[in-house]
């Protein structure tokens, strides 16, 4: 079993926010991060696999960066994840939360049982790892 890891920059702003309750509630519950702000993030995608005899890659990493562009790039790249996307209507886009729902998009779009793991930098100091 091989591992093969691809790094790919996004920016997105955000805000902490519960949809369930009130600016002050969210604003008691996330202080300052529940006003408007941004992150460099950095992601790190980890796939796995035997490479294949012919080409000797676990995956083609033209066909992996293709995946990251179309399923994390064109979604959360220079967006605001409060309100240009649907996954944080109702749930605050924490670091925990961004790497959850990145974990279920890449996981469908991936051939089955190559994806890894991955690993979310909010922050140079900050980050979150989902494996399997």
């Amino acid at each position: 079993m091989v591992r093969v890891t691809k790094a790919i920059e996004f920016s997105a702003s955000l805000r902490y926010q519960n949809g369930r309750l009130t600016d002050a509630e969210n604003a008691e519950l996330f202080g300052l991060a529940a006003h408007q702000h941004g992150h460099n993030y950095r992601l790190e995608v980890t796939v796995k696999g035997d490479p294949d005899p012919r080409t000797g890659m676990v995956m083609n990493l033209v066909n992996l960066k293709a995946i990251l562009e179309r399923e994390v790039m064109s979604r959360f790249d220079h967006k605001d994840l409060n309100r240009d996307t649907d996954f944080f209507k109702e749930a605050p886009p924490t670091p925990e939360n961004l790497a959850s729902v990145i974990h279920e998009v890449l996981v469908a779009a991936l051939p089955d049982g190559m994806f890894d793991r991955l690993r979310l930098f909010q922050d140079a100091d900050l980050y979150v790892d989902v494996v399997g």
